[in-house]
Formats: structure tokens, C-alpha cells, sequence
């Protein structure tokens, strides 16, 4: 509950239970949840940055999430997406709906790689009963050819999800993404 007059609404809906299982659905947590990681290098991928800037434009009229900086290292430009659809199995997934916007940050992150920079696609899995990721294909295909086509270029996935109880929610372990280049090619 908020007590802001400015608020348009009273209250914020932050966690539900499904199954058992929390879920945190509000969508302005994984930037806050990505932040304190990356200030407590619990992210080892992304550790060793002396500097963190949120909210960077860059490419074609976007703006990062996260630029990561570190004298005598590429920039890293880092974009964050929450993930809390499961609808079978064990399985989180993303997107949601079609993710026009979010295929656009993929093929900026593109852009960087071919300039020689790092990028990072990171989802931040707000659930507590899934253990590996997958792009949501029947959703959304461009979006999961996307993803595939810009780890093929060189750009980074990584999956994380959370501890979450009814007063905390944490960024705590790696998750495999589970159609990954690797596996497609294999196919």
C-alpha cells in the first residue's frame, strides 16, 4: 500500500501464489534485483565493472538497461528481462505476447557486438518452480528466432532466477537456457 496522493492507484500488486509456488509479477523489480547484483558481483558473468550506468542511450533511439565500464575493457551493454510465464513442467519462458520492443533491444545488442563491444541479454526468472529457460517460439517466433540469431552473432544469454519470499526476492543462481545455439544446431 502507498499513502502517495500523486499514485494512480493505491496499491501495487508485487507477488502471487500459483501452485505453490511465488511468482513476482511486478515488472520494475528485475532492473532493482540486476542492480543490487551487479553492486554485490553476485552475477560472476558480469563481475569486474567499475562503473554501472542505468538507463543509456545507445543504437537507434533505445536506451540500455545497464551499461557496464571498466578501464582497458569493451563497454558491456546489458539489457534485463523479467520472466514469469510457466505453463508446463518446470519450464520458465519469455515472452509473454508478441515482444516487438524486445526483439528491437536484441538486434541493438546486435549492433554493439558488430562494433566489437559486449552484450548481455539477461531474463530474471521471478518464479520459484522453474530450473531452466526457453524463448517462447508458439508466442512469439521472431522473438525466439531473435534470440537465437543474436547469440549466434555473439551475444550473450544468461538466465538467473530468484529467491523469493513474501519479503525479499533475490537474484541467486544461473539456469541453463535450454534452446540455445548449441542445441539448435545440434538439431
Amino acid at each position: 500500500k502507498s499513502d502517495d496522493p500523486k499514485r494512480k492507484l493505491a496499491h501495487t500488486l508485487e507477488l502471487i501464489e500459483v501452485d505453490g509456488g511465488l511468482v513476482g509479477i511486478n515488472t520494475l523489480h528485475p532492473n532493482r534485483l540486476v542492480a543490487e547484483a551487479l553492486a554485490e558481483d553476485a552475477i560472476p558473468e558480469l563481475s569486474g565493472y567499475a562503473r554501472v550506468r542505468r538507463e543509456v542511450k545507445y543504437g537507434a533511439a533505445s536506451r540500455v538497461d545497464f551499461l557496464l565500464e571498466e578501464d582497458g575493457r569493451a563497454p558491456c551493454y546489458l539489457e534485463v528481462k523479467n520472466v514469469h510465464l510457466r505453463r508446463a513442467g518446470t519450464l520458465a519462458e519469455f515472452p509473454d505476447c508478441v515482444a516487438a520492443r524486445s526483439l528491437k533491444h536484441l538486434k541493438e545488442l546486435e549492433a554493439e557486438v558488430a562494433k566489437g563491444n559486449r552484450a548481455v541479454m539477461l531474463f530474471v526468472i521471478q518464479r520459484t518452480d522453474c530450473d531452466s529457460f526457453v524463448a517462447c517460439a508458439d508466442l512469439d517466433p521472431k522473438y525466439a528466432a531473435g534470440l537465437l540469431d543474436a547469440a549466434r552473432a555473439g551475444v550473450e544469454v544468461l538466465c538467473y532466477d530468484c529467491d523469493i519470499s513474501r519479503k525479499a526476492i533475490k537474484i541467486v543462481r544461473r539456469r541453463p537456457w535450454v534452446d540455445a545455439p548449441a542445441r539448435a544446431a545440434a538439431e
